[in-house]
C-alpha cells in the first residue's frame, strides 16, 4: 500500500463511517472496486436513503460487500460450497448472485429472493464491515444510468453532497477503478455471467 494513503485518516475514516452506520446513515467510502455508496445491509430505512441519492428504482438490486467467506453461510440458506474455490481462482473482484437471501434489509433482496455479494479483500472495507458486525451496501457512486466513478475525482457534486460522511482515505489514489464481475451461482454449481 503506497504511502500516500494516510494511516490518520484511515482509523478516523473508520471511527465516523461506524457512527454514521450505526444511526442509519449514507457514507461514501473506497472500496476494491470503485468508490461507494455504503449502508447497514440489514437496515431497510439506510437501504431507501441510497435508492433516493442514485434515483434508482427498488427492482434494482445492489451488492453487499462481507468481510470473510464463511460470513456468506450467515446470510443464504444453503450456499453451494464450491463457490468458494471458484473464487480462490478469480483473478479480478467477483460479486456472486446467491439464491436464498436472508438476514438482509427487505428492500435489498431481489424479488426472486437473490443476493449479491462480494467478499472484500480490500483492507479498509473488512475492518469496517468486521467492526459494524454487518454486512455493507456496496453501490457505485453515481446516479443510476450515469457512468461509474474510476476513482474519486469523478464523483459528481450531487453525490457528495447527499451523503452523511465521505471518507478521506485513499482520495488521493489515481488509479482507474472499474467494476467487479458479477456472476450467479447456479442450484446445479454452473456459473452464469453476468458482468465480466
Amino acid at each position: 500500500m503506497p504511502q500516500y494513503f494516510c494511516r490518520m485518516n484511515f482509523e478516523e475514516d473508520i471511527r465516523q463511517c461506524l457512527e454514521v452506520l450505526k444511526a442509519g446513515g449514507v457514507i461514501l467510502y473506497p472500496t476494491d472496486t470503485v468508490w461507494g455508496l455504503g449502508c447497514d445491509a440489514t437496515n431497510s430505512d439506510a437501504v431507501e436513503k441510497i435508492f433516493r441519492i442514485k434515483r434508482r428504482d427498488e427492482s434494482k438490486s445492489m451488492i453487499v460487500l462481507l468481510a470473510d467467506g464463511r460470513e456468506v453461510i450467515q446470510y443464504v440458506v444453503e450456499p453451494d460450497l464450491r463457490v468458494f474455490d471458484y473464487l480462490d481462482e478469480a483473478i479480478k473482484p467477483t460479486t456472486v448472485i446467491y439464491e436464498g437471501a436472508t438476514g438482509f434489509a427487505q428492500n435489498l433482496i431481489a424479488a426472486d429472493g437473490s443476493i449479491a455479494i462480494r467478499v472484500t479483500k480490500d483492507e479498509f472495507c473488512k475492518h469496517l464491515i468486521k467492526r459494524l458486525r454487518k454486512p455493507l451496501v456496496s453501490t457505485s457512486a453515481n446516479i443510476s444510468g450515469s457512468p461509474a466513478p474510476a476513482n474519486f475525482t469523478e464523483i459528481t457534486p450531487d453525490i457528495l453532497g447527499s451523503v452523511d460522511y465521505v471518507v478521506k482515505y485513499r482520495q488521493e489514489d489515481t488509479r482507474q477503478a472499474t467494476p467487479s464481475a458479477i456472476i450467479r451461482w447456479n442450484t446445479d454449481g454452473t456459473v452464469t455471467e453476468i458482468r465480466k
